[in-house]
């Protein structure tokens, strides 16, 4: 008679052992790729500074329409 073996089987683990490798290797590819997470988020960090830009001189601008107004209609009084 056979003895009852436990435990897993060198396929097994083989096969587990591929399948975490192509895992691997897609999670990779999606973040270091052309089109990947790392591009994208510096893509995004580039857009945010933009728009930090743009309002910056519009605030500016706003400032300069501000202050305008003010020494024209408030200090002529």
């Amino acid at each position: 008679m056979l003895k009852e073996q436990k435990g897993i089987t060198l396929v097994a683990l083989v096969i587990t052992v591929i399948v975490l490798l192509i895992l691997a290797g897609t999670a990779v590819t999606l973040a270091i790729g052309g089109d990947g997470i790392f591009t994208k988020s510096n893509e995004s960090v580039q857009k945010y500074n933009n728009k930090v830009n743009e309002q910056d001189a519009q605030l500016t601008n706003v400032n300069a329409n501000l202050d305008t107004y003010y020494n024209k209609y408030i200090n002529a009084n």
